[in-house]
């Protein structure tokens, strides 16, 4: 291209015609024509030539706009690209978040449907199973995954899926769905357990209340070999050795399964009553003695330590816990009855050494029983943690509840203890005869049963320690009416009302022990708990006979008084631990009595 341009005019190519004219001769006439001519055809070139310039210069500007336009498609192009891809990689990332979506409203939409088949029938779908099948490959990690859906799709109901949504099929080795009455089965075998440990203990707990009246009825029927004297003396020996209570219950807390020490320690027991009956008159009576000393070690672990296991086997559900320890209470009521009665009938029937073999039986019966409840595998760091008996002692003294409990059931029971003897007396007095007093002492034995069963089917709730202070009050006021009865009648019911009131008070004592106790000193508080309160009872009962003397209406006011100072001492050692609350021990204020 020129500089001009490439363009070159017709005035241009005219001038340079004409100055090459100037150089020449003029020519003649006849050559006007041909000058005109070849101007014409100068003409036509310079036209041509610039009508060719700017074909040229079109043909370039075509050029640079054909590139400038292929230029801005490509730009376009690329730019659509690059929107389509981004539209794809956002689409991409929509789909994963639906997916995502899909995945967790299908899980919920399934787990609702599951919920509501459950509720309305036991019967288990094909998509549970397949919803088990999809949870347990999740959790493995498995890389099958069914195929995505549309939210849409997903959250549609199950009868309005789209045709065309995949379904994934049944695997066949997916588990069996868990049947809706599992939790069923588990009370159910819970409810066994139960059974078979009421009858364990009702058995061994019988078997101790009537041993004491079998010894003395043996030797009554053995003259010449110490008579009740010696009778006496051999059921002192088989109560002394509740004193080792803590140390035998600190052993049962050191077992690996403490099933099977208690299967040991009742048959134990029974086997030494058996022998006592069996040897008396042929041993010594030291040895004999010897004998009922080792089945008297066992006796600890018939009452407290056999209770303190209860939770374990009834499971962590509290009112199932209270309504145990109501049954478990009424075998101790039962107990009172079923044993001295058992021994009264055999005694009569076969004799007084039968009815000690009986008992003996009974007690290795119960332990073979122990076996049949379910295990209790204890590590060995659980069983190294065992507490001394020193420190368990000093939790019952430290921790507020089982303190005041403790010293409450032990005031109380000095007056329950002596209610027996001061029932023979009243009831003499009221009717004249001795059988009248031990029809109260029996109405009293019949209230106690009928309290346990009472809270066997109606537990208590609420805090245990608030209900031990109400119930020693309530028990306060019944042992009051004792004394107030103007007649024979009145005088059965309210010693049958406060032998309700007694057992009530000990379930809530129990519950009191279960909810404080440390798990590692469990069975040494249920068993140092018991022991102080039967050394409380004997305590009440030789009391009892020293104040029969002053009449018996006087000796139940006195009980009834000694009674409503238990509630007293009690809160008053509330009213003082909370006043010392910031440096009380923290088990001080878990329960708020008052």
């Amino acid at each position: 291209m020129r500089p001009d341009g490439g363009r070159r005019t017709t005035a241009g190519t005219n001038s340079d015609h004409a100055s090459e004219h100037h150089g020449r001769t003029p020519p003649n006439e006849d050559d006007t024509p041909d000058r005109r001519k070849h101007a014409e055809d100068d003409t036509t070139s310079a036209a041509s030539a610039h009508a060719g310039g700017e074909r040229r210069e079109r043909a370039e500007d075509d050029t640079t706009s054909a590139a400038s336009a292929h230029a801005g498609r490509e730009r376009r192009e690329r730019a659509e690209d690059d929107t389509t891809s981004a539209a794809s990689a956002h689409a991409g990332r929509e789909r994963r978040e639906y997916a995502e979506d899909d995945t967790t409203s299908a899980a919920s939409a399934h787990a609702g449907r599951e919920r509501r088949e459950r509720a309305e029938d036991d019967t288990t779908s094909v998509a549970s199973a397949h919803a088990g099948g999809e949870r347990r490959e999740y959790a493995e990690g498995d890389t099958t995954r069914a195929p995505l859906r549309t939210p849409e799709a997903t959250d549609a109901p199950k009868d309005q899926q789209p045709a065309g949504t995949p379904r994934a099929p049944a695997r066949a080795d997916d588990p069996a769905p868990q049947p809706q009455d599992a939790q069923a089965q588990s009370r159910q075998r819970r409810g066994l357990s139960l059974a078979v440990y009421l009858t364990s203990a009702t058995l061994i707990r019988s078997a101790s209340g009537g041993a004491p009246v079998a010894l003395v009825a043996l030797t009554l029927a053995r003259p010449g070999h110490g008579g009740a004297a010696l009778g006496g003396v051999l059921a002192a020996l088989l109560t002394l050795p509740n004193v080792a209570g803590p140390w035998m219950a600190r052993w049962l807390e050191e077992a690996r399964d403490p099933r099977f020490r208690l299967a040991a320690a009742f048959t134990v027991f029974g086997l030494m009553l058996a022998a006592t009956g069996l040897t008396l008159g042929r041993l010594p009576v030291v040895l004999v003695g010897l004998l009922v000393i080792v089945g008297g070690l066992c006796d600890p672990l018939m009452t407290g330590g056999l209770s303190s296991r209860l939770a374990l086997i009834v499971g962590e559900d509290t009112r199932a816990q209270r309504r145990a320890e109501g049954w478990d209470s009424a075998t101790y009521g039962s107990s009172n009855i079923l044993g001295p009665a058992a021994v009264a009938a055999i005694t009569a029937l076969t004799g007084a050494l039968t009815a000690v073999v009986v008992l003996g039986a009974a007690g290795v019966l119960a332990g073979l029983l122990m076996l049949a409840l379910p295990k209790e595998h204890r590590t060995a760091a659980a069983r190294q943690r065992s507490m001394p008996v020193r420190d368990a002692l000093t939790v019952i003294v430290r921790k507020g509840p089982l303190r005041r409990v403790m010293i409450a059931t032990m005031i109380t029971s000095v007056s329950t203890g002596g209610v027996m003897v001061i029932a023979v007396v009243l009831g003499r007095n009221l009717q004249g005869s001795a059988g009248a007093g031990a029809a109260l002492g029996a109405a009293y034995g019949v209230g106690n049963l009928c309290g346990a069963l009472l809270t066997g089917a109606f537990p208590l709730t609420g805090e245990p320690e608030r209900w031990v202070l109400r119930l020693i009050a309530a028990n306060a006021v019944a042992v009051g009416l004792c004394a107030l009865a103007p007649g024979y009648v009145l005088a059965l019911v309210t010693f049958a009302l406060a032998g309700a009131t007694s057992a009530i008070l000990f379930t809530a004592s129990l519950a009191v022990r279960s909810v404080y106790s440390p798990p590692n000193a469990r069975a040494q508080v249920f068993v140092t708990m018991a022991g102080l309160k039967m050394a409380a009872g004997s305590a009440g009962t030789a009391l009892a006979g020293t104040l029969a003397g002053i009449g018996p209406r006087l000796a139940l006011c006195l009980n009834a008084v000694v009674v409503a100072s238990a509630v007293t001492v009690a809160l008053t050692d509330l009213r003082l631990t909370r006043r010392r609350s910031s440096a009380a021990d923290p088990g001080d204020m878990q329960s708020p009595a008052a």
